[in-house]
This record gives C-alpha cells, sequence and structure tokens, in this order.
C-alpha cells in the first residue's frame, strides 16, 4: 500500500470515528436521540423498540462517550495526516496501540452488555486502521 493509499484510509476510518461520535453524542438529548436509539435497538437484537435511551445516566454516558469518540477520532486524524508525514512509525504505533484498546474495551462490554452484535461492527473499525498499518509505514517522498 501507498503512503498517500494509507493516509486515505486511516484518514477514513478516523472520519467513521468522529461521525460515531457525532451519532453517539446526539443521543445525550431527546430531541436528537432517534437514531442513536435505533442503532441500540438494532444491536441489542431483536428490533422490538425496547432500547429508549431515555434515563438520565444513558443520557450523561452518551454525551461523554460520543465526545472522547470525537476526540479520538481528531487525533487519529491528526496522526493519520500530520503524524505520518513526520513520523510514520511513532504514528503507527499509536494508532495501534489505541485502537486495540478501544476494541478489547469496547468489544468486552459489549458483550457482557448483551450486545455481541456490537463486536461485528467493532471488527470494521478494527481493519480499517489495522489493514494499512500491517506493513510499516514509508515516509512519502516528495
Amino acid at each position: 500500500m501507498t503512503h498517500e493509499k494509507r493516509r486515505l484510509w486511516l484518514r477514513a476510518g478516523s472520519a467513521l470515528v468522529i461521525a460515531s461520535g457525532a451519532l453517539i453524542g446526539l443521543g445525550a438529548h431527546p430531541a436528537t436521540a432517534e437514531l442513536a436509539r435505533l442503532i441500540a435497538d438494532l444491536l441489542f437484537w431483536p428490533l422490538d423498540g425496547v432500547q429508549t435511551g431515555n434515563a438520565e445516566e444513558t443520557r450523561l454516558l452518551a454525551a461523554i462517550g460520543g465526545g472522547v469518540m470525537i476526540g479520538w477520532g481528531l487525533m487519529l486524524w491528526q496522526l493519520a495526516g500530520e503524524g505520518m508525514n513526520r513520523a510514520p512509525e511513532l504514528s503507527r504505533r499509536l494508532i495501534i496501540l489505541s485502537v486495540l484498546g478501544w476494541f478489547l474495551t469496547d468489544s468486552a462490554g459489549s458483550l457482557a452488555a448483551g450486545a455481541p452484535l456490537n463486536v461485528l461492527g467493532n471488527l470494521v473499525f478494527l481493519a480499517l486502521f489495522l489493514v494499512p498499518l500491517r506493513t510499516a509505514p514509508r515516509v512519502a517522498t516528495a
């Protein structure tokens, strides 16, 4: 994979993390929570309307989780761009470490919460970051 393709792939993954964070964050307010509620209902299959997201603590955790995901996605975006140009090996290690830490925590928590379908979605995120980083990055030549 070329340096530019790697950066593009990683930036696409970063944008997906940011968008997911925004979606989760929207779950914090009842007026904007419907899509987040629908996704939660889907992940706790079957689609039955049981997950409402209406509890105050659920909305608070949506705000916190969404904010953390947006912040993490912005960091990944920078590492995938400027970071890969200036310090490709360091950026590679930082991305891999943060993605694996997220994947293990999120997936174990999803299983414990009874939402194994979320692990399948997590595998897509994991692939978006690990596939382009499977080989040592090379500094772009200009």
